[in-house]
């Protein structure tokens, strides 16, 4: 029976990496999982899907996958979406729907939330929409769960205000515990990213 994942994390916590060694083991079952995300994001090149640690993989974008029809969909044993929290409502709605009425397994990967502290509209629809919800963890500075992203500027200063969507990755970035999140605190050892 088809479900709708939604596996969250924190910056740095590898969801990019999970979703594409997810791909690769459809592939190396001789299955065929469509590989997909937003058009907002194009930080890694056009119609590209790219880890930190530097597995990439070709992807189309949301609404190109919807253009191909759910006939056309059929023929994939998933879709995996990467960058799941710039999903709308419609969006997850459209994802509900592959799941439920077209029996599609669907693997979204995604952040919970904001440097705020707030939920992205997409995580949000996730959270209330998925069969099962997944946290992929990474750590702090401190060695604590890391589940809050910190928005830091040129000068290492952790913001609190600004625009929702902000694209960057180390660059602007890091995964904090809930104290260091709160306290504004990269740790002793923080250095700005080149």
């Amino acid at each position: 029976m088809a479900q709708l994942y939604f596996k969250y994390g924190a910056m740095g916590s590898s969801k990019t990496a999970n979703a594409l060694m997810a791909r690769f083991n459809y592939e190396e079952r001789g299955q065929e999982a469509l590989m997909v995300k937003p058009q907002i994001d194009v930080r890694d090149g056009e119609h590209m899907v790219r880890s930190r640690i530097g597995l990439t993989y070709p992807c189309v974008y949301f609404h190109e996958m919807r253009a191909l029809g759910d006939e056309a969909l059929q023929k994939y044993a998933c879709i995996i979406v990467d960058e799941a929290q710039f999903l709308t409502r419609e969006e997850v709605l459209y994802l509900v729907h592959l799941v439920d009425e077209c029996g599609i397994p669907v693997m979204c990967y995604g952040l919970r939330a904001d440097f705020k502290g707030e939920l992205f509209p997409g995580s949000y629809e996730l959270l209330v929409m998925a069969d099962k919800i997944e946290e992929v963890k990474t750590i702090c500075w401190c060695g604590k769960k890391a589940t809050f992203n910190a928005r830091f500027d040129a000068h290492g200063k952790v913001l609190k205000e600004g625009e929702q969507v902000v694209l960057g990755a180390n660059d602007k970035y890091i995964g904090l515990c809930r104290r260091h999140w709160m306290a504004g605190d990269l740790g002793p050892d923080f250095k700005m990213p080149e």
